[in-house]
Formats: C-alpha cells, sequence, structure tokens
C-alpha cells in the first residue's frame, strides 16, 4: 500500500506532527527523509530495504550516498538527500557544547573578550537560553571614557530578537574603577523592570576591568 493511501492518522508525517518523531519507526522516518517509494514498492518498505542492504541503521548513517544507489528505487536525489541528513547530524553532535551562564563571574568571563583593552566604555549583552546556555553575545552601546548609554529599550528588543530567555549586562570602565556609578545602578533597576514585564530573566549587570569585576546593585542607594 503506497503511504498516500493509508488512513491520515497512520501514514509517517501526520503521526511525527501529531506524536512527535519518537513514535515512528526507523523506517518511518526514513521514509520520510526518502519522500515517496519507487514502482510497486512505498516509501516505508523502500526504506526497510534500505536499511537492510546496509545492515542496520548504523551502518546507513555512516554509508556514503553511491553505497545506497545499489537499492533499486533509490536515484541520486534520494540518495543525497539521506546521506546529507546523516552527514549534519554528526556535525551537530560534533559542536562544541555551549558555555553557560550559572553566575555572575561566567557573565563577566564571556564578555570580557568584547570588553578588555577598549579606551571606550562598552555594553554588552549575554543572551541566554532557558537554561543558561549563550546563544550569542551582543555589543550594545559605546560611549566615551567614561559613560556610554544603556538604552533599555534596544537592550530588552535584541534579547527578544536573538530567541533569548534569560541574559545579563556587562560594561567596562576604562579607568580601572570597580565603583558603580549611581546611573549603572539606576539603569539595572529600570533593565531589571522592563525584563519582568515582558517574561524575560535578567540574571545580573557586572562591570568588567582588564584585572577584576563586580556586581552592579540592582537599588539606588537611598538619599541621606
Amino acid at each position: 500500500m503506497r503511504v498516500k493511501d493509508m488512513p491520515p492518522t497512520d501514514q509517517p508525517r501526520e503521526r511525527l506532527l501529531s506524536s512527535g518523531a519518537g513514535a515512528l519507526a526507523d523506517r518511518e522516518l526514513l521514509a520520510l527523509l526518502l519522500g515517496s517509494g519507487s514502482r510497486g514498492v512505498s516509501a516505508v518498505e523502500l526504506a526497510s530495504q534500505l536499511i537492510a542492504h546496509c545492515g542496520d541503521l548504523g551502518e546507513l548513517s555512516r554509508s556514503e550516498a553511491h553505497r545506497l544507489l545499489a537499492v533499486p528505487g533509490v536515484g541520486p536525489a534520494k540518495a543525497a538527500r539521506v546521506a546529507a541528513a546523516f552527514h549534519l547530524v554528526r556535525r551537530a553532535q560534533a559542536e562544541p557544547e555551549r558555555s553557560r551562564i550559572t553566575c555572575s563571574a561566567d557573565i563577566a568571563s564571556t564578555a570580557a573578550p568584547l570588553l578588555h583593552g577598549h579606551p571606550r566604555e562598552r555594553l554588552v549583552a549575554v543572551i541566554c537560553d532557558g537554561r543558561g546556555a549563550v546563544l550569542r553575545r551582543a555589543l550594545v552601546s559605546e560611549g566615551g571614557g567614561d559613560h556610554t548609554p544603556a538604552p533599555v529599550r534596544d537592550i530588552i528588543t535584541t534579547v527578544l530578537l536573538s530567541g533569548g530567555a534569560a541574559f545579563g549586562l556587562a560594561h567596562n570602565h576604562p579607568g580601572g574603577s570597580l565603583e558603580p556609578s549611581r546611573a549603572d545602578i539606576e539603569v539595572t533597576a529600570r533593565v531589571h523592570e522592563a525584563a519582568e514585564t515582558v517574561g524575560l530573566r535578567f540574571l545580573d549587570h557586572v562591570i568588567v576591568t582588564d584585572t577584576a569585576w563586580r556586581r552592579v546593585p540592582s537599588r539606588p542607594p537611598m538619599d541621606t
């Protein structure tokens, strides 16, 4: 029976969309990659033949495209599509694990390469996913030797457009001081409030010099 002649609830594509890839057998997942069968053979049957030809799924995953061409019904397009899919998996598995933000020191070390040695004050956002894995570092603004603007709206927009769920901020003091200014503290409080408004988690704001770092308090000191 051709896949398209099956009841919709039994078709691999519909089952994947409704129940997830884990609900499909190996041959059904492979059938989706093949896209179609051949004369008198459904995509699922052709997938079974392809796995049997290679011995098992692991061997298939390591096979070059030209080896798959020996299976009747598997032409260059199908062979290339299957080989490319498995190669993508190998590339993804070889990718180094993203650095993860677990504390304020991680924000400082992640942002430091964009801050160390710069004669002007810079503000960097370290943007993370919901588990703290770093998605990107973004230079938000750059100012003079002792001040840089901290546009709260631009910070939040940058995080959202990057697909972030959490973020931290870091800026440098080219003069070497770790003392937060009143403006640093007030901006930190405003960013914290803005992040909560849009459902983002604000991790921390740190000052980074070439030799050390320090947290910026999130509340301005009370006037005396």
